[in-house]
């Protein structure tokens, strides 16, 4: 069973130095987005150059080093899923060093009045999905361990969130009305598809994760409509809050 495939007693067949020689140190920070128009967006934005790139049997996305003022951060566009996204986290620390990770996204909504005209600072993840088994004990929440920091940073900045669990699902198309009541009353706020991963992979490999998210659509609603996702998907908001928070933890 899934729940079964937790193993931190033998080795790891393949290895990051396998697949890709001498592990770079180029910087301490990442920064990942799912959104091709926040990607082309900073590229044009901010002064970079492309430093690697995360290679596929389905395509090659480059890594680049954006400089903004002082601060200089990996960038690079995130597989989408707990799978895909939580590897590249894998792949970005070989490749470039960094062991600080800001990643945001959209989500859909649980709970609108929670949320609405709100970021999410997730302080749980429901695990619905495979990545998180192989990289972390049986449990059904993992814990978001840096919530609190990100809610004191958006307090700082007077910037609207809520904090809440959510629920982390690979499979979009079967968010059923029974499992949406069932993680409601067990006080999710919202549905994404990528966090439990994220989190049990930084977890295991030692490295911090900062992750917030944007509700679009209204998963609970009578007749789903996708109302909003495009705006959360792309909105550039959130590519301003992850380089205020890549400034902060420079400093730590």
């Amino acid at each position: 069973m899934i729940t079964e495939s937790f193993d931190n007693r033998s080795e790891a067949i393949i290895s990051p130095s396998a697949m890709f020689g001498e592990k770079k140190q180029v910087c301490r920070t990442a920064i990942g987005t799912f959104s091709v128009e926040i990607q082309a967006a900073v590229l044009e934005r901010y002064p970079h150059e492309t430093i690697g790139e995360i290679r596929a049997v389905n395509g090659t996305r480059p890594i680049h080093l954006l400089t903004v003022g002082a601060l200089k951060t990996a960038f690079y566009l995130s597989g989408v899923g707990s799978t895909m996204a939580a590897t590249d986290v894998i792949e970005m620390n070989w490749k470039t060093g960094a062991d600080r990770f800001i990643l945001f996204g959209s989500a859909g909504a649980l709970d609108r009045e929670a949320v609405s005209g709100k970021y999410i600072l997730p302080t749980e993840a429901y695990r619905d999905e495979g990545m998180s088994y192989h990289y972390a004990p049986p449990a059904d929440y993992i814990r978001v361990r840096n919530a609190e920091y990100l809610a004191a940073l958006f307090e700082q900045h007077h910037l609207p969130f809520v904090q809440g669990r959510v629920w982390t699902t690979d499979a979009f198309y079967r968010e059923t009305r029974d499992l949406v009541r069932k993680r409601r009353s067990e006080g999710c706020l919202a549905v994404e598809m990528e966090l439990a991963g994220l989190q049990a992979v930084c977890d295991f490999h030692g490295l911090e994760l900062y992750d917030f998210l944007l509700a679009g659509d209204l998963v609970d609603q009578p007749v789903y409509t996708p109302e909003g996702l495009q705006e959360a998907n792309h909105s550039m908001d959130k590519l301003d809050i992850a380089l205020m928070i890549a400034e902060n933890i420079a400093e730590l």
